[in-house]
C-alpha cells in the first residue's frame, strides 16, 4: 500500500510540473514573436513532463489501484 501511496504522490507532483510547463508554453505562445527562440526548449521539457506523467499513471493503473 505504501508503494501505491508513494506513486500517487509522485503523480501529483508530476501533474503539477506538467501543468506549469504547459502554462509556460502557453504564455510563450501568447508573447510571440518575442522569445520564439525558447519554443523548442520549453516544448521539449513539456513533452518530457507529460511522458513521465503518463508512464506513472500507467504504472498506477497496472498496479490495480
Amino acid at each position: 500500500m505504501e508503494d501505491i501511496d508513494t506513486l500517487r504522490a509522485e503523480i501529483k507532483k508530476l501533474n503539477a510540473q506538467a501543468t506549469q510547463l504547459k502554462m509556460d508554453l502557453h504564455d510563450l505562445s501568447e508573447e510571440l514573436p518575442i522569445g520564439w527562440e525558447r519554443i523548442p526548449e520549453v516544448a521539449a521539457k513539456t513533452h518530457q513532463a507529460y511522458e513521465k506523467l503518463t508512464a506513472a499513471r500507467q504504472k498506477l493503473a497496472a498496479s490495480g489501484a
